[in-house]
């Protein structure tokens, strides 16, 4: 769905976006976008802009535009949504909806209480929001847990699919075959190069289902080679004692998920009809400590790309809560975000709060 056809009825034409947005800060910077806080000026709604300099489209065209027709079709309540796209002679401006709650582990590891029930809630709303895409013929290709994002930082917030930047519309006439995806959370028949469908996506939730469980992926290795040989023959275990307090329901949720034949294994409405997600056998047992200590082990944050840096949504947040956010343009708002330096916020080691934002890459 090329911009320059049907394209053109989703862009508003703007002179200057800033006569609708007042820009607040930068909050991070990808492969060819800024993006930055901003706050619409009718409604005070706060909302991330991804600001995309025509001149680095060149050559980059089909990208850009398959993640747009992509975002554009999907209204669901766990998918970070697209709601507006203005254009001038310079940028492309994508009006993001701002979720504001951060990443997936880092709100695990903070919880003082974690348990199978808390995990098997987190896999049916991304079950749900999936199979939603994949009604629509849409396969994301890159799930995994730094795309998975709290909406706020309420206690029982919901958790939303981003980065749609790999996704792809299945045409009846067009086979999937492109190698991509991030090699732990890649299906085997990805790797193989062999033809693949939607099944790929129900092998990532089961990545993520298990690290989910014990704070450490199934396959690992240094070696890309010996990491791929792992998946490709899906070789995984369920180490003692890591896995020993876990239900032998989660286990099999799990089993038929990353199963090596993507035509036995288990779609999202078969993965969200089994008892550990639709029953009651996801057990309450508290894992956090033995879950978290996984977690900060394997997942630390110099191992992570960091794409979109929360600190600031949050400070900002604060201010507004505090009725301080009328002071004007901080001193570190550059005066115009999308061109020339990039002022990132550092980040906030002491709180740790931060999001990793793949749809802003």
């Amino acid at each position: 769905m090329p911009l320059g056809e049907d394209g053109n009825g989703w862009k508003k034409k703007t002179d200057n976006i800033r006569d609708i947005y007042d820009f607040k800060e930068v909050l991070g910077t990808g492969a060819f976008s800024e993006v930055v806080l901003a706050e619409e000026k009718r409604t005070h709604r706060l909302v991330a802009i991804k600001c995309i300099p025509k001149k680095a489209l060149e050559g980059k065209e089909n990208s850009i535009e398959n993640e747009i027709a992509v975002l554009h079709k999907i209204k669901h309540a766990n998918i970070v949504s697209l709601e507006d796209i203005f254009e001038n002679k310079t940028h492309l401006y994508l009006v993001m909806q701002l979720v504001s709650g951060g990443e997936l582990f880092d709100r695990i590891v903070e919880k003082g209480f974690y348990t199978e029930k808390d995990a098997s809630k987190l896999i049916q709303q991304i079950l749900d929001a999936v199979k939603y895409l994949h009604d629509m013929g849409i396969v994301h290709r890159d799930l995994k847990p730094e795309n998975l994002l709290y909406y706020s930082m309420d206690e029982d917030s919901k958790i939303m699919i981003s980065d749609f930047g790999l996704s792809k519309i299945e045409g009846s006439d067009s086979v999937m075959s492109t190698a991509c995806g991030t090699p732990g959370y890649v299906a085997p028949e990805v790797l193989a190069q062999k033809p693949y469908s939607k099944a790929v996506d129900c092998w990532s939730i089961g990545v993520i289902a298990y690290i989910l469980l014990c704070g450490y992926p199934p396959f690992y290795d240094e070696n890309d080679a010996k990491l791929f040989e792992q998946i490709l023959k899906a070789e995984y275990e369920f180490d003692s004692p890591y896995w020993d307090d876990i239900s032998d329901s989660a286990k099999d949720f799990i089993i038929h998920l990353m199963e090596k034949d993507p035509r036995k294994r288990y779609a999202c409405e078969q993965a969200l009809q089994h008892p550990w997600i639709a029953g009651d056998t996801a057990l309450d047992k508290n894992i956090h400590e033995s879950v978290s200590a996984q977690i900060k082990k394997n997942f630390a944050k110099s191992k992570w790309k960091q794409a979109f840096n929360a600190t600031a949504v949050i400070r900002h947040m604060r201010r507004l809560q505090l009725g301080t956010s009328q002071e004007g343009p901080s001193q570190n708002t550059p005066t115009s975000p999308c061109h020339g330096e990039l002022l990132v916020p550092e980040d906030d080691e002491e709180n740790g709060e931060h999001l990793t934002q793949g749809q802003f890459s």
